[in-house]
């Protein structure tokens, strides 16, 4: 399928006085991410300007100077720009952040700021910035809403325009690593390790060094008996060491710019090391030690829990699992293995307190991982701007050490300082001409890589920047744009499931609504209603889960009384009467959010029909038929929501609306 450049889709900038800076250009680096960055502000000046740029050899003619200083403050992947006497310096001490230095100057451009008298220096502040696609070899893409793979079809590996297309997205918000296969690592997705797609990896992991992205694999634990003909993969056994080791000998020396695996182990049916009565801890340094020898990294996910729970036992809690298999393994991971956590210790819904195993783990490498891929939160049918949720994880005070103890410290480094830490994200892209599907949702994807670039930046500058770069800089659109996305989380967690309660959705795809979807199932997730009150009681009366936060969050999530109320109904069993601090009951507060959630999409909607004469039409009605959707199934969750819990409560709405 085609596609469309996103916010890299430049517009003409008529009389700019900036046009003088690009008329020229040299760099003394010869590095390919340095040619890579030349070539893109050729082409910021054809498109914005107009100008066929020339190539200069010094530096006293070149309007802008790409300048490769091994000492520079900035770092390998940190810029400085500056502008003196007519001429703009992007220095750098690595290649790569001549790249990044050079996307920023042009989307100066885009968001109208000006480059004269510019004195800018960025450093990223995570050092691993990586994408999860959960692609599948036959062009399936699990969770995936915009459309089918574009890295495999039909059992192959696609090399193609929009590879490059993809990478120079990517590398412009600063994404530096990029997972192109599901993590659930099946069939022919097993043998991406063997000679078989050799070629294609080759040539994909040649254009991503262009863009200074390591390519990463998944990986399949139990590849030694899958393709290698071994009769275990026990991590202890020195066959099958030997195996791993001659494995990543093949891979590391065959592909260039490789960074290493992604691995999902014991968890929802994949294999792993508990086969063998062996730990995490043995099965990643098994695979940390063979890819060792060149610079290689594992990253081992902790979404780990018993998915054959019993919805009758009260005590065992999915949420404790991630904290109770990882914590007693803090300190006995390899240097290169890193585990990445995801943001709430349950599965990306749309409100969840933040993982305790953040804060927690104090001698092992971690990243951060979050979901732009909506799969809990509209699956970019809606709009729901994650980044303020992103923001709020982030920003939050674990308590691990008096100082330096938020998540952001933790995963940049600056708590215990690692430095394979960061931030990794399930993508949301396919081959939709759009990238994302929902036009809208390609904020999530910009916003994911600026904030992982930089996390000081608000929701409201990252909003602000994507939307200038990708519809222009009116002013009715970056307003009403703006307001539009500031609304859209809040007003999903409204319509869908307050305070914290979650899940109410229909098993195996994730839409809803369904409250009882997952009420009697075996993965273990429940909202426990009856006609009493409504939430799981983790306190240490219940399943002991808020006591693995450190103080003095143990002791505020534990009572009822002084627990968040946005994640009331996470923490504890709350009575229908319970009044919360607005003086409203708790099932008025559910009556009274579902319609509020409900009206914000009606504004929603009515900010964005005001613009169509400032859009392309093809967008301006894309967008509004995903919001006409969105606005009859917000609805539809209010309704059915609203319904069931009159018919549990019998409690009647004091606004005497109408529920079914």
């Amino acid at each position: 399928m085609g596609y469309e450049n996103a916010w890299l889709n430049y517009r003409r900038l008529q009389g700019s006085a900036e046009s003088t800076y690009f008329s020229s250009d040299c760099t003394d680096s010869q590095g390919r991410t340095a040619r890579t960055a030349i070539e893109e502000l050729k082409r910021a000046a054809r498109e914005i300007f107009g100008l066929d740029m020339q190539e200069k050899s010094g530096t006293q003619d070149a309007g802008i100077c790409l300048k490769l200083n091994r000492e520079a403050a900035a770092g390998e992947e940190g810029y400085h720009i500056y502008e003196k006497d007519g001429r703009v310096t992007v220095e750098s001490a690595g290649g790569r952040g001549l790249l990044y230095g050079s996307f920023a100057l042009i989307r100066m451009l885009q968001t109208g700021r000006k480059i004269g008298g510019a004195d800018l220096t960025e450093v990223p502040q995570n050092p691993i910035r990586i994408l999860n696609h959960w692609d599948n070899m036959d062009g399936s893409i699990e969770r995936g809403y915009s459309g089918n793979s574009f890295f495999f079809q039909d059992q192959k590996v696609l090399v193609n325009d929009r590879t490059r297309a993809y990478a120079r997205l990517a590398a412009s918000v600063g994404i530096n690593a990029s997972v192109i296969n599901n993590v659930n690592v099946k069939g022919n997705a097993t043998k991406l390790i063997t000679e078989t797609y050799r070629r294609e990896l080759q040539e994909m992991a040649e254009i991503f060094a262009d863009y200074g992205i390591s390519l990463y694999l998944s990986l399949n634990f139990a590849a030694p008996m899958e393709i290698g003909g071994l009769d275990s993969a026990d991590p202890l056994d020195e066959n099958v060491r030997e195996w791993w080791s001659r494995q990543m000998e093949d891979v590391f020396t065959g592909i260039p710019n490789f960074g290493g695996f992604l691995v999902k182990a014991d968890s929802e049916g994949r294999p792993g090391p508990f086969t063998y009565g062996r730990t995490h801890a043995d099965g990643a340094n098994m695979l940390a030690d063979a890819a060792a020898p060149y610079n290689g990294t594992i990253i081992w996910r902790c979404f780990v829990y018993n998915c054959q729970q019993d919805w009758r036992d009260r005590k065992t809690d999915r949420a404790r699992s991630g904290y109770d298999n990882f914590m007693p393994l803090d300190g006995q991971f390899r240097e290169n293995v890193v585990l990445q956590i995801k943001n709430g210790p349950m599965d990306f819904q749309v409100r969840e307190p933040v993982s305790p195993l953040l804060g927690g783990l104090k001698k092992t490498n971690q990243i951060l991982e979050v979901q732009i891929a909506q799969e809990y939160t509209g699956q970019q049918r809606h709009v729901c701007y994650l980044i303020p949720m992103f923001k709020e994880v982030l920003g939050f005070h674990t308590y691990c050490e008096k100082e330096k103890d938020t998540v952001a410290d933790l995963v940049i480094g600056r708590t215990y300082g690692q430095t394979r830490c960061g931030m990794a994200a399930v993508a949301n892209t396919g081959d939709d001409e759009n990238w994302t599907g929902h036009d809208l949702a390609a904020a999530n994807l910009y916003g994911f890589g600026r904030l992982a670039f930089h996390t000081d930046l608000s929701s409201e500058e990252i909003a602000g920047e994507w939307i200038r770069c990708t519809f222009g800089m009116q002013p009715e659109v970056v307003e009403k744009v703006s307001r539009i996305l500031m609304m859209s989380w809040p007003a999903y967690e409204k319509y869908t499931s307050p305070l914290g309660i979650g899940w109410m959705v229909n098993p195996g795809y994730h839409y809803g609504p369904n409250v009882d979807g997952y009420e009697y199932d075996r993965w273990g997730t429940y909202h426990r209603a009856d006609h009493m009150g409504i939430g799981v009681d983790r306190s240490s009366g219940g399943t002991g889960y808020a006591q693995q936060y450190h103080e003095p969050n143990a002791s505020m999530y534990e009572k009822i009384e002084t627990c968040p109320e946005e994640l009331l109904l996470f923490f504890h069993h709350v009575p229908y009467s319970f009044r919360l601090k607005t003086g409203k009951t708790l099932i008025q507060h559910i009556y009274d959010s579902h319609f509020e959630g409900a009206e914000d999409v009606e504004k929603m909607v009515a900010e964005w029909e005001s613009l169509r004469e400032f859009l392309p039409e093809k967008i301006y009605q894309r967008v509004l038929a995903r919001f006409e959707h969105q606005k009859e199934h917000s609805k539809e969750w209010r309704d059915q929501i609203n319904s069931y819990f009159w018919r549990k409560s019998f409690v009647e709405d004091e606004k005497h609306r109408t529920i079914y």
